[in-house]
């Protein structure tokens, strides 16, 4: 992963931050360094996610998915951090093997998903921590049945990742099912490079080792500071950017395949920045898609957006064929790969001039090793950013606070949180 933040400069963009500031900064950064090597040292928790890259056994994922190896579709039952990372490899990778992600509890869409596959040829892969997540373990009671309809055993196609105890573990233990662990310190957004992440790829035949060798290899970067490691140089951009006013961050890859890595991304900064009122809002775009939907605001709106390119140098191609229109006739000459990195080059340069913020990020492709290197560069620049907020990245007190008045909603236990839902003030406009 490489980064290119040579138009978040103040010479360029504003808001923009100086080459001057950056040095300034750059002590805070070496400060901060020496917290997360600690953290990593010590396997506190959170920063024990950055260990990742040489404490996950692909060995051992690939053993306990056997039983499900061959599988025409998986259904990944899990929720944000159980569900987004292993998301955003498999759909960034191909592959013959259908993935299902059921993260959400919209009963209409949940049905035509699994009305969509052959059960019979499926597989269930169910991911949850606690073991108690709600939209989880509703979709999974779900799906079970669906399979008991079916007349599939769903206990020979089903592969569990959880935590120590709780219902899915108790459920592991009375079927004998094959499972894996959640690792111990690491929360859910930042668990891609575990099997929490890499089950949906395994069974999905990726190269799991090449993903952890490029996760390794970004790890090699981190230093004290930002002008020699890209996730530092993002991590301190951002949070210099947001003090002076680009309180978003438009995240947008120019690969179709890495759409889903900025739904992942959007998780990763929302839960773990967004304290005491601090933190980036991250906002989703997809190049080159969004140009024609989203650009107008970003080059002429608030001057309050960083927008992050994610592009890839290199990758498949496809000629355009020739055309007798005139006016389209520069087309027949080029290809699709060319058209792409033109549009992105147009757009980076477009913003530039108009003076808005925007941050480059360079992979060689979208492969399992570039994969691993932009996932783990993306967790250390979170967790640069949140040492410089001075938030505590890994927890997220408000979700919990919705969690516990959802459970106390459905009858799941007294929770003053759940009371607090009727007091909603209304004004209705009615037809």
């Amino acid at each position: 992963m490489n980064v290119d933040i040579g138009n978040a400069l103040s010479s360029v963009a504003s808001p923009g931050v100086s080459r001057e500031s950056l040095e300034r900064l750059d002590e805070q950064v070496a400060d901060a360094h020496e917290r997360i090597e600690r953290g990593m040292a010590t396997g506190e928790h959170g920063y024990e996610s950055l260990n990742l890259p040489e404490r996950t056994d692909p060995a051992e994922i690939r053993a306990a998915v056997e039983p499900v190896a061959d599988a025409d579709a998986l259904i990944t039952v899990g929720i944000g951090g159980s569900s987004l990372g292993a998301a955003t490899i498999a759909n960034a990778l191909e592959s013959d093997t259908e993935t299902v992600f059921l993260d959400n509890v919209d009963p209409e869409w949940v049905t035509r998903r699994l009305d969509g596959l052959s059960l019979a040829d499926a597989a269930i892969n169910v991911v949850s921590r606690s073991g108690t997540t709600a939209e989880t373990l509703a979709n999974f009671l779900v799906v079970r049945e669906a399979f008991e309809s079916a007349g599939v055993d769903w206990t020979e196609r089903t592969i569990v990742t959880t935590g120590e105890a709780g219902p899915l573990r108790d459920l592991v233990e009375r079927h004998d099912l094959p499972s894996l662990m959640v690792p111990d310190g690491v929360p859910g957004r930042f668990s891609a490079l575990s099997a929490v992440g890499m089950v949906a790829a395994a069974v999905c035949g990726h190269d799991l080792e090449a993903l952890l060798e490029g996760a390794a290899a970004e790890a090699e970067t981190l230093s004290g500071s930002l002008f020699d490691c890209p996730a530092y140089a993002y991590g301190a951009t951002t949070y210099a950017l947001d003090q002076r006013g680009a309180g978003v961050n438009a995240m947008m890859p120019y690969a179709e395949s890495l759409e889903t890595s900025a739904e992942w991304f959007a998780q990763l900064w929302a839960e773990s920045l967004g304290k005491d009122d601090l933190g980036q809002t991250p906002a989703r775009a997809l190049g080159v898609t969004d140009q024609h939907s989203q650009l107008q605001l970003y080059r002429a709106g608030p001057r309050d957006k960083l927008v992050t390119f994610v592009t890839p140098r290199g990758g498949g191609d496809r000629e355009i064929p020739a055309t007798d229109v005139d006016e389209l006739a520069y087309l027949g000459d080029s290809t699709l790969g060319k058209l792409l990195e033109a549009e992105f080059e147009a757009t980076e340069a477009s913003l530039a001039a108009a003076g808005r913020p925007n941050v480059r990020i360079e992979m060689e492709r979208v492969d399992e090793y570039e994969l691993g290197g932009l996932l783990y560069g993306m967790e250390a620049a979170c967790v640069l950013a949140g040492e410089l907020y001075g938030v505590n990245t890994f927890e997220q007190p408000a979700v919990e606070w919705a969690k516990k008045a959802t459970r106390g909603l459905l009858g799941g236990g007294e929770f003053e949180e759940a009371e607090a839902v009727a007091e909603k003030t209304e004004l209705r406009v009615e037809r």
